[in-house]
Protein backbone atom coordinates (compact mmCIF):
# COMPACT_ATOMS: atom_id res chain seq x y z
CA UNK A 1 0.00 0.00 0.00
CA UNK A 2 1.18 3.40 -1.27
CA UNK A 3 1.86 5.89 1.51
CA UNK A 4 -0.57 9.13 2.04
CA UNK A 5 3.00 11.23 2.63
CA UNK A 6 5.29 12.28 -0.17
CA UNK A 7 8.45 14.36 0.28
CA UNK A 8 10.11 16.94 -2.29
CA UNK A 9 13.35 19.15 -2.03
CA UNK A 10 12.42 20.91 -5.24
CA UNK A 11 13.51 24.21 -4.17
CA UNK A 12 16.71 25.11 -2.38
CA UNK A 13 16.59 24.35 1.26
CA UNK A 14 12.81 23.67 1.47
CA UNK A 15 11.62 20.55 1.87
CA UNK A 16 7.74 19.92 0.97
CA UNK A 17 5.59 17.04 2.94
CA UNK A 18 2.03 17.04 2.02
CA UNK A 19 -0.91 14.82 2.45
CA UNK A 20 -2.76 13.03 0.02
CA UNK A 21 -5.33 10.42 1.65
CA UNK A 22 -8.64 10.93 -0.29
CA UNK A 23 -11.46 12.03 0.88
CA UNK A 24 -10.33 14.06 3.71
CA UNK A 25 -7.12 13.72 4.32
CA UNK A 26 -8.55 11.86 7.86
CA UNK A 27 -5.06 9.52 8.09
CA UNK A 28 -4.79 6.13 9.40
CA UNK A 29 -2.10 4.93 12.33
CA UNK A 30 0.49 4.18 8.97
CA UNK A 31 -0.17 7.37 8.03
CA UNK A 32 0.19 9.25 11.31
CA UNK A 33 3.12 7.57 11.89
CA UNK A 34 4.24 8.07 7.96
CA UNK A 35 3.98 11.88 8.54
CA UNK A 36 6.36 11.74 11.80
CA UNK A 37 9.20 10.08 10.09
CA UNK A 38 9.05 12.22 6.76
CA UNK A 39 9.05 15.79 9.13
CA UNK A 40 11.55 13.96 11.40
CA UNK A 41 13.85 13.05 8.49
CA UNK A 42 13.47 16.45 6.61
CA UNK A 43 14.58 17.94 9.93
CA UNK A 44 17.70 15.92 9.76
CA UNK A 45 18.75 16.66 6.77
CA UNK A 46 21.53 19.51 6.76
CA UNK A 47 20.46 20.18 3.47
CA UNK A 48 16.92 21.22 4.75
CA UNK A 49 16.15 24.93 6.25
CA UNK A 50 12.92 24.78 6.48
CA UNK A 51 9.87 22.03 6.08
CA UNK A 52 6.53 23.48 4.44
CA UNK A 53 3.77 20.83 5.41
CA UNK A 54 0.76 20.86 2.70
CA UNK A 55 -2.38 19.33 1.76
CA UNK A 56 -4.26 18.03 -1.37
CA UNK A 57 -7.83 17.46 -2.10
CA UNK A 58 -10.62 19.45 -0.21
CA UNK A 59 -9.28 19.78 3.21
CA UNK A 60 -5.83 20.03 4.80
CA UNK A 61 -6.88 17.01 7.41
CA UNK A 62 -9.87 15.19 9.11
CA UNK A 63 -8.03 13.92 11.78
CA UNK A 64 -8.13 10.45 12.56
CA UNK A 65 -9.62 7.71 10.10
CA UNK A 66 -12.30 6.75 12.28
CA UNK A 67 -13.72 3.70 9.63
CA UNK A 68 -10.35 2.44 10.83
CA UNK A 69 -10.71 1.90 14.53
CA UNK A 70 -14.36 1.35 14.12
CA UNK A 71 -13.43 -1.60 12.08
CA UNK A 72 -10.80 -2.81 14.91
CA UNK A 73 -12.39 -5.39 17.87
CA UNK A 74 -9.94 -4.14 19.98
CA UNK A 75 -8.13 -1.57 21.28
CA UNK A 76 -4.88 -1.71 18.88
CA UNK A 77 -6.18 0.55 16.07
CA UNK A 78 -7.16 3.24 18.78
CA UNK A 79 -3.69 2.83 20.92
CA UNK A 80 -2.10 3.17 17.24
CA UNK A 81 -4.14 6.68 16.67
CA UNK A 82 -3.11 7.99 19.69
CA UNK A 83 0.25 6.95 19.67
CA UNK A 84 0.36 8.15 16.13
CA UNK A 85 -0.78 11.53 16.83
CA UNK A 86 1.44 12.13 19.13
CA UNK A 87 4.35 11.14 17.25
CA UNK A 88 3.06 13.54 14.21
CA UNK A 89 2.51 16.67 16.49
CA UNK A 90 5.75 16.26 18.39
CA UNK A 91 7.45 15.53 15.28
CA UNK A 92 6.30 18.81 13.48
CA UNK A 93 7.02 20.71 17.19
CA UNK A 94 10.66 18.83 17.71
CA UNK A 95 11.64 19.81 14.01
CA UNK A 96 15.16 20.46 13.63
CA UNK A 97 13.94 23.39 11.13
CA UNK A 98 10.67 25.77 11.49
CA UNK A 99 7.98 24.01 9.89
CA UNK A 100 5.43 26.10 7.90
CA UNK A 101 1.78 24.78 7.78
CA UNK A 102 -0.19 25.49 4.17
CA UNK A 103 -4.22 24.80 5.12
CA UNK A 104 -6.58 25.37 3.02
CA UNK A 105 -10.49 23.58 3.25
CA UNK A 106 -10.86 22.21 6.55
CA UNK A 107 -8.37 21.90 9.38
CA UNK A 108 -10.32 19.52 12.19
CA UNK A 109 -8.94 17.49 14.91
CA UNK A 110 -5.58 15.77 14.23
CA UNK A 111 -5.58 19.14 11.86
CA UNK A 112 -5.67 21.24 14.65
CA UNK A 113 -2.96 19.00 16.11
CA UNK A 114 -0.48 19.77 13.73
CA UNK A 115 -1.07 23.18 13.33
CA UNK A 116 -0.99 23.95 16.34
CA UNK A 117 2.19 22.88 16.76
CA UNK A 118 3.92 24.41 13.89
CA UNK A 119 6.12 27.51 13.66
CA UNK A 120 4.22 29.36 10.86
CA UNK A 121 0.84 29.11 9.65
CA UNK A 122 -0.61 30.48 6.15
CA UNK A 123 -4.45 29.91 5.36
CA UNK A 124 -6.28 30.11 2.30
CA UNK A 125 -9.56 31.96 2.83
CA UNK A 126 -11.74 29.36 2.94
CA UNK A 127 -9.91 27.58 5.63
CA UNK A 128 -11.83 26.79 8.65
CA UNK A 129 -10.44 25.14 12.21
CA UNK A 130 -12.60 23.12 15.05
CA UNK A 131 -12.51 20.45 17.18
CA UNK A 132 -15.38 18.01 16.88
CA UNK A 133 -14.09 15.54 19.38
CA UNK A 134 -17.04 16.00 21.77
CA UNK A 135 -19.14 15.14 19.20
CA UNK A 136 -17.00 12.07 18.49
CA UNK A 137 -16.84 10.63 22.00
CA UNK A 138 -13.11 11.51 22.47
CA UNK A 139 -10.90 14.49 23.74
CA UNK A 140 -7.58 15.78 22.51
CA UNK A 141 -5.69 18.64 20.59
CA UNK A 142 -7.37 21.35 23.14
CA UNK A 143 -3.42 21.81 23.82
CA UNK A 144 -2.63 22.57 20.05
CA UNK A 145 -6.07 25.08 19.91
CA UNK A 146 -5.06 26.69 22.64
CA UNK A 147 -2.07 27.73 20.88
CA UNK A 148 -4.13 29.09 18.58
CA UNK A 149 -6.84 31.41 20.05
CA UNK A 150 -7.28 33.06 23.46
CA UNK A 151 -8.00 30.56 26.45
CA UNK A 152 -12.05 31.50 27.05
CA UNK A 153 -12.08 31.09 23.33
CA UNK A 154 -10.54 27.88 23.18
CA UNK A 155 -13.24 26.54 25.87
CA UNK A 156 -16.25 27.38 24.09
CA UNK A 157 -14.80 26.18 20.96
CA UNK A 158 -14.14 22.76 22.13
CA UNK A 159 -17.43 22.64 24.52
CA UNK A 160 -19.88 23.51 21.42
CA UNK A 161 -17.73 21.69 18.54
CA UNK A 162 -17.43 24.75 16.25
CA UNK A 163 -14.80 25.86 13.70
CA UNK A 164 -13.29 29.09 13.26
CA UNK A 165 -12.34 30.08 10.21
CA UNK A 166 -8.81 31.72 9.01
CA UNK A 167 -9.16 35.54 9.01
CA UNK A 168 -10.31 35.04 12.66
CA UNK A 169 -7.39 33.27 13.55
CA UNK A 170 -5.72 36.20 11.54
CA UNK A 171 -6.57 38.61 13.95
CA UNK A 172 -5.54 36.96 16.94
CA UNK A 173 -2.26 36.42 15.63
CA UNK A 174 -2.07 32.77 14.83
CA UNK A 175 -2.14 32.45 11.52
CA UNK A 176 0.42 35.31 9.72
CA UNK A 177 -1.42 35.40 6.17
CA UNK A 178 -4.78 34.99 4.75
CA UNK A 179 -4.58 34.50 1.13
CA UNK A 180 -6.87 33.42 -2.16
CA UNK A 181 -6.71 29.61 -2.11
CA UNK A 182 -5.12 30.07 -5.71
CA UNK A 183 -2.09 31.68 -4.10
CA UNK A 184 -1.89 29.32 -1.05
CA UNK A 185 1.19 27.58 -2.06
CA UNK A 186 3.41 30.40 -3.02
CA UNK A 187 2.91 32.42 -0.57
CA UNK A 188 3.82 29.40 2.20
CA UNK A 189 6.45 28.95 -0.35
CA UNK A 190 7.53 32.78 -0.39
CA UNK A 191 7.67 32.71 3.77
CA UNK A 192 9.55 29.21 3.50
CA UNK A 193 12.29 31.19 1.08
CA UNK A 194 12.72 33.56 3.41
CA UNK A 195 14.00 31.26 6.36
CA UNK A 196 15.70 29.59 3.92
CA UNK A 197 18.26 32.05 3.44
CA UNK A 198 18.99 32.56 6.64
CA UNK A 199 21.55 30.89 7.95
CA UNK A 200 20.88 27.43 8.91
CA UNK A 201 23.29 27.07 12.33
CA UNK A 202 21.22 30.00 13.16
CA UNK A 203 17.34 29.14 12.85
CA UNK A 204 17.83 25.69 14.30
CA UNK A 205 18.93 27.21 17.40
CA UNK A 206 16.95 29.59 17.22
CA UNK A 207 13.82 27.27 16.63
CA UNK A 208 15.70 25.17 20.30
CA UNK A 209 15.58 28.41 22.13
CA UNK A 210 11.85 28.95 21.18
CA UNK A 211 11.05 25.52 22.30
CA UNK A 212 12.93 26.17 25.30
CA UNK A 213 11.07 29.01 26.70
CA UNK A 214 7.61 27.97 25.77
CA UNK A 215 5.10 27.90 28.77
CA UNK A 216 3.28 25.21 27.46
CA UNK A 217 4.34 21.53 28.01
CA UNK A 218 2.82 20.38 24.70
CA UNK A 219 3.69 16.44 24.84
CA UNK A 220 2.97 16.12 28.57
CA UNK A 221 -0.67 18.10 28.14
CA UNK A 222 -1.53 16.53 24.91
CA UNK A 223 -0.83 12.60 26.47
CA UNK A 224 -3.01 13.93 29.26
CA UNK A 225 -6.01 14.47 27.40
CA UNK A 226 -5.72 11.43 25.58
CA UNK A 227 -6.11 9.69 28.73
CA UNK A 228 -9.50 10.83 29.15
CA UNK A 229 -10.08 9.79 25.42
CA UNK A 230 -9.35 6.15 26.65
CA UNK A 231 -11.78 6.26 29.38
CA UNK A 232 -14.58 6.92 26.93
CA UNK A 233 -13.38 4.44 24.78
CA UNK A 234 -13.46 1.88 27.37
CA UNK A 235 -17.01 3.11 29.09
CA UNK A 236 -18.35 2.58 24.95
CA UNK A 237 -19.32 6.47 24.86
CA UNK A 238 -16.94 6.74 21.95
CA UNK A 239 -18.09 3.71 19.91
CA UNK A 240 -21.61 5.30 20.13
CA UNK A 241 -20.48 8.16 19.37
CA UNK A 242 -18.41 6.72 16.35
CA UNK A 243 -20.81 4.49 14.99
CA UNK A 244 -23.36 7.65 14.90
CA UNK A 245 -21.36 9.32 13.17
CA UNK A 246 -20.75 6.95 10.32
CA UNK A 247 -23.51 5.72 9.87
CA UNK A 248 -24.89 9.44 9.13
CA UNK A 249 -22.32 9.03 6.25
CA UNK A 250 -19.68 10.87 7.89
CA UNK A 251 -16.54 11.70 5.70
CA UNK A 252 -15.81 15.51 8.71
Amino acid sequence: MSTPITTDRGEPGITTVTVNAPPVNALTVRGWFDLAEAVTAAGRDPACHVVLLRAEGRGFNAGVDLKEIQRDDGFHALIGANQGCAAAFSAIYDCAVPVIAAVHGFCLGGGIGLVGNADVVVASEDASFGLPEVDRGALGAATHLARLVPQHLMRALYYTASTIDAHQLHHHGSVYAVVPRGELDEAALEVARRIATKDTAVIRAAKQAINGIDVQPVHRSYRFEQGFTFELNLSGVSDAARREFLDNGGER
